[in-house]
Order: C-alpha cells, then sequence, then structure tokens
C-alpha cells in the first residue's frame, strides 16, 4: 500500500514534486560547487607555497629584522669603476663589476642549522643562502672636441666649457659625443647544500637536461640553471656562467614543477658564501617536522630555543597570499558559502511548505484513510516518505548539476594571480673596485613572487557524501511539515469536505 500511494501520487502531482526537487537541486548543486572551488583553492595555494618552500617543507627559519640604524647607508648599493685619465687612449675600454649581496640582508650562523634540527618535533634541517646579483657593465666614451670656423682659440689653461658645465667652449667651439653606456643584469643565486638535496627550494624543480649535484661538490664551481633563465640567456649543459670572476659550469638544467623558480641559478652553499663574501652564513633554514599536527609546538621550541630568528609556517605565508588567488579563496570562503546556505536553507523551506500546502489539498483523501483504520501514524510516514523521494531526486538532480559545474571550471581552467608578499625595501650602499666616479642605484630585497595558477574544481567523495545527506535532510524537513500537517487531520474534517 505504502509504494503504491509513493507511486500515484509522484505521478499525479509531477509539477509539485518538480519544483520541490528542482529547489533542493539548486541549493544542493550550489554547495557541490562552492566546495569543490574551494578545495581547487586549496590546492593552488598549496602549489604556490610549495614552489617557494620546497617539498617536504614545513617551515622556514630566518633571520629575525632589525631596524636600520638612524644615518646609516649600508642599504644603498654603489658601483664603483676604474677612473681613466687624460690623454689615456683606452677610455672606451669596457669596465665590469658585480655586486652579489645576500637577499634581506640578514644572515644567520650555520651553527644555527643545528640547533633547529635538535630541537623537538624536527625530522630534519638544512639551511640555504639566497642571494641577488647585480652584474652592471659598460664603457665610459670621451667626447670629441670641435673647433669653430672663425672661432677665438681658449687660452692654455682653460677648461672646457668655460667652466659651464655645457658642451660649449666659448668661443672656440664645442665638444660632441661621448658620455657613458652601461647594462645592468640582475638575478638570483641559491647556495644549496649539495649533502642533503631531498629538503629546499631547489626540489621544486626537475632536472630536465644533465645532471644535479653530487654530494661530493660542496666546494665545487658548477651551477644548476632554471630552464626559463637558461632559455633566455642561451645558457646549456655545459655552458659557463661567471660571477665576481669566477666560472661556473652548468651541469644541469632544472624545470619548476609549478610557477617560477625558486632562483635562477644553483651553486653549491660554500661557493654562495664565497660569492657574498659571508663564510659560514645562511639566510634560511627549512626545517621538516616529524608531525605535520604538532607545528605550532615544533615552532614554539624553535623560537624559544633558538634566539633572534623568525619561524614562518606554511599556514603564515597563506596568509600572505594576494592577487586574484586570494579574492577568489575569499568570495568562495565568505560570499558563495553563505549564499549557498541561504539558497539551500529556502529550498529546504520551499519544499516544506509546497509539501504542507499539498497535505491540505488531500484532506478528504487522508480524512478517508483515517475512517477505514489508517492511525495518523502511518499518514504520516506515507507523507515523510514521499517528501523523502522528492529530496532524493532533487539530490540526484543537483550532484548531476554540481558535477556537471565542476567539471566545467576545471575544463576551462581559469587562471589565477598570486602574489607572495617579499621582504621589506631599501637602498643598499656597497664599494666597488678602484676610486673615481661611483654609479647608485636602489634596490629592493625579495621583492615578492607572482605566480600564476590554473583553477581546478576536485569534487570528492566527502563532497558527494554531503550532497545525499543534504537531500535526506531536505526530504525530512519536507515531510515533517506535511506531517505534522497530516498527524492533525480528523476524520470528521475530511468527511465534511465531501461533496
Amino acid at each position: 500500500m505504502f509504494l503504491t500511494y509513493l507511486r500515484r501520487e509522484l505521478r499525479r502531482r509531477r509539477k509539485a514534486a518538480l519544483v520541490v526537487a528542482s529547489g533542493l537541486a539548486l541549493g544542493i548543486a550550489l554547495v557541490i560547487v562552492v566546495t569543490s572551488v574551494s578545495a581547487g583553492m586549496t590546492q593552488a595555494q598549496g602549489k604556490v607555497l610549495q614552489s617557494l618552500y620546497g617539498l617536504g617543507t614545513d617551515m622556514t627559519v630566518t633571520k629575525a629584522q632589525t631596524p636600520p640604524e638612524e644615518g646609516s647607508t649600508a642599504a644603498r648599493p654603489r658601483f664603483q669603476f676604474d677612473a681613466k685619465g687624460e690623454g689615456e687612449e683606452d677610455s672606451g675600454t669596457e669596465q665590469s663589476s658585480d655586486m652579489v649581496l645576500p637577499q634581506g640582508f640578514q644572515t644567520l650562523d650555520a651553527a644555527t642549522v643545528a640547533k633547529v634540527a635538535g630541537q623537538d618535533g624536527v625530522a630534519q634541517a638544512v639551511g640555504g643562502l639566497s642571494l641577488q646579483v647585480m652584474k652592471v657593465n659598460g664603457q665610459f666614451k670621451r667626447g670629441e672636441f670641435k673647433r669653430v670656423e672663425g672661432a677665438t682659440p681658449a687660452k692654455p689653461g682653460a677648461t672646457a666649457g668655460g667652466g659651464t658645465g655645457s658642451g660649449d667652449t666659448g668661443s672656440g667651439g664645442t665638444v660632441e659625443g661621448g658620455g657613458a653606456d652601461f647594462d645592468v643584469n640582475s638575478f638570483t643565486v641559491y647556495g644549496a647544500d649539495v649533502t642533503r638535496p631531498k629538503l629546499g627550494p631547489l626540489t621544486t624543480s626537475k632536472i630536465t637536461s644533465g645532471r644535479g649535484f653530487e654530494a661530493g661538490e660542496t666546494d665545487a664551481a658548477v651551477a644548476v640553471v632554471d630552464s626559463a633563465y637558461a632559455t633566455k640567456n642561451k645558457l646549456a649543459v655545459g655552458s659557463e656562467i661567471t660571477v665576481k670572476k669566477t666560472v661556473f659550469k652548468v651541469v644541469g638544467i632544472a624545470t619548476a614543477d609549478s610557477g617560477d623558480a625558486a632562483a635562477n641559478v644553483y651553486v653549491p652553499l660554500k661557493q654562495a658564501q664565497t660569492l657574498a663574501e659571508t663564510p659560514d652564513k645562511i639566510t634560511t633554514v627549512y626545517v621538516q617536522a616529524k608531525d605535520s599536527q604538532g607545528l605550532a609546538d615544533v615552532k614554539q621550541a624553535i623560537q624559544k630555543n633558538v634566539p633572534d630568528t623568525t619561524v614562518t609556517t606554511s599556514a603564515d605565508l597563506a596568509d600572505t597570499v594576494s592577487g586574484s588567488l586570494s579574492t577568489a579563496a575569499s568570495l568562495a570562503s565568505t560570499v558563495g558559502t553563505w549564499l549557498s546556505y541561504a539558497v539551500l536553507a529556502a529550498a529546504f523551506l520551499v519544499a516544506g511548505l509546497l509539501t504542507s500546502s499539498a497535505v491540505s489539498r488531500r484532506v478528504r483523501e487522508f480524512g478517508t484513510l483515517k475512517a477505514l483504520g489508517w492511525k495518523s501514524g502511518r499518514v504520516t510516514r506515507q507523507v515523510v516518505g514521499e517528501a523523502l523521494v522528492n529530496g532524493l531526486i532533487g539530490g540526484a538532480l543537483g550532484i548531476g548539476l554540481g558535477l556537471g559545474a565542476a567539471y566545467l571550471i576545471t575544463a576551462v581552467s581559469p587562471t589565477l594571480t598570486a602574489q607572495l608578499a617579499g621582504g621589506g625595501g631599501g637602498l643598499m650602499r656597497a664599494a666597488g673596485p678602484g676610486g673615481g666616479a661611483a654609479m647608485t642605484r636602489g634596490a629592493r630585497d625579495a621583492a615578492g613572487k607572482a605566480l600564476d595558477v590554473a583553477l581546478t574544481a576536485p569534487v570528492s567523495l566527502a563532497t558527494i557524501g554531503l550532497a545525499v545527506g543534504l537531500a535526506v535532510l531536505g526530504g525530512l524537513v519536507a515531510g515533517g511539515f506535511g506531517g505534522w500537517r497530516a498527524s492533525r487531520l480528523r476524520p470528521a474534517d475530511a468527511l465534511r469536505r465531501v461533496e
């Protein structure tokens, strides 16, 4: 009897059943889409953090930032070149100067690695040295003096330009041409501990040509170059890179797994320390915890026992991600979540009201059944059963719509940008070789890292289970409205409506 009434009611009230199922389907589909997009945001953010942290890295330890002293000029870079005296014929000789500075201008003692590795909860730790290299190449050219016809020759000992500082030499003539032409090339170098290749930024790249570092190359003049940088500068395995008169042989080309590489050039840690003139110094300690659930305790232990350091976990870094990825994640987690809840609540309410309204139109039917001996509980179960079937139909439709929308998002794969906040800016000063005129330019440390990531919308079994649960809940809510209304019917009231 239950199934008979169920089939008959669904066929007889197809429109009402379709409205109830459609409302529930819309709410359930929206929940699936928001949940899957949020999961995609988490995956995208993980790719961003992985490209900076390295595989297996749970946190980083760096030198605590100290405010610069008032009047300090240690933050402005300065390049100096040998001056050529008058009469020298090689004024057009090309000159070059390299500046190698630790990124962030804050370094730690290499012994910090052992201190960090000895803390409770730390599985392993490795140090690295991030450097910014600025190469300036160019030449000064002497101007040519041209005498004006009929002009009075300048007196012996008079300065060109009559002391005016312009190209006019008074009544004697003019100076044309000359000047300076310099090219500034900047790239990043990372000093890797070659004895621990499974931790650190280099692990986010895959060797696609040549080989990686070998354990015995702790002080070898070898380099692994990022593929994008190698293509731009026409480098290949066997090429050479010169930094501060040190020639490095390229032994491998590495391609980043996602986003940008951590550095343009990778060299052994000891070589990087020599280039920066910072022996036994590092900029970062990469830490892998024994238990990813205990990162807070590990962070607290390091901060307590290793003074003057800043500990950053992947969760801390996630808070600094900005750009369209952050905006989309915020929309998905706030607006999208609340919108899905609102639509779902409205769908439940509408389903309940429509079911209750349908019950009121079946007063004579249910009254007659009660007069024939049906108990109120049996009538209620019949109404709840019909509503539950409507809910399951809505759930099936909602799952189909949600899966289709998630598949469409994954197929389109819209590109989002993520900006990782960098360190503070500043000017640096450093002396170059020789004496004479100096060239000064501004620079910033760790200037933030921009990455492009493709958004996907993965649907997990948990999401499907949530959708089924919502469908059942929606049916029960609707059935609860209708069952409550049906349980209050009396046979006498029903018989009064018999025409």
